[in-house]
């Protein structure tokens, strides 16, 4: 991008230097032309590029704000399984301790 402006204001500095010399010479003013013309050709892909930029810029942050929240729902539904793989281990614990106590009842 820094190469798009510093070309920008040499082509600049250059048109203006060419236009404040006052050549007779329907070629030299033809050539001033010319390059005037490949200018304004510059400034509109300079705008083109720029709004494109843009746009890929807040296409990132969308996409950077759902990954996080892609991550943070992974990460809740982590917690949920282990919770839930904590708490059938509490129950088989339990049922285990009910089952020996049934055992010493029956015996």
């Amino acid at each position: 991008m820094n190469s798009v402006i510093e070309k920008e204001k040499k082509l600049n500095l250059a048109l203006t230097k060419l236009k404040n010399l006052n050549f007779e010479n329907p070629d030299i003013k033809k050539n001033i032309e010319n390059l005037d013309k490949q200018k304004n050709q510059l400034e509109i892909e300079k705008q083109e590029l720029e709004k494109k930029y843009k746009s890929l810029l807040n296409e990132h942050n969308d996409l950077s704000k759902k990954l996080e929240e892609l991550q943070n729902q992974e990460m809740l539904e982590e917690k949920k399984r282990i919770e839930f793989t904590e708490k059938i281990d509490e129950l088989n614990q339990e049922t285990d301790t009910l089952m020996d106590e049934i055992d010493k009842w029956q015996t």
